[in-house]
């Protein structure tokens, strides 16, 4: 068995198809009307009860899962993020303990999106920084090995 990837249910899908397209630059791969699927794994499901066949209703604000990206330059995407209108922060660039910086937000179906620098680029930063390969390996808890195969 393989994972294919992620439906989110979506109560208007010219909008989230929006701003999963043009806001979180994904590409589509399959435009159904009712189905969008992305590159990557990504798929949005309009009339999700009837699909299935079920009496399921979509909650408000789950709060209990998040769809997670990767970039590179997290300031750019935090701007980018901050001028779409009717987005609310969860919270704006918070850094953790291993260097790695994240922008947490809710979608217009008020689904998480976390949007993360990734490792390899805050392993990066530290290096520009200053720091030694073995004080970033520490910092990142990545292996020595893998930092030196960013330089």
């Amino acid at each position: 068995m393989q994972y294919q990837g992620t439906l989110i249910a979506v109560s208007d899908m010219e909008k989230a198809k929006h701003f999963y397209e043009t806001v979180m630059e994904q590409k589509i791969m399959m435009d159904l009307g009712v189905h969008v699927s992305f590159e990557r794994g990504l798929s949005l499901q309009s009339n999700y009860a009837e699909l299935v066949g079920a009496d399921l209703p979509c909650k408000a604000q789950p709060n209990n899962f998040q769809l997670y990206f990767e970039v590179e330059d997290l300031d750019y995407w935090q701007d980018k993020i901050s001028d779409t209108e009717g987005i609310e922060f969860i919270h704006k660039a918070k850094e953790y303990p291993w260097g790695q910086r994240v922008i947490r937000f809710y979608d217009y179906d008020k689904f998480i999106i976390e949007v993360a620098e990734s490792m390899a680029s805050v392993a990066k930063r530290f290096l520009a920084q200053g720091l030694s390969i073995e004080e970033t390996a520490e910092r990142t808890m990545f292996p020595v090995e893998f930092v030196k195969s960013l330089m």
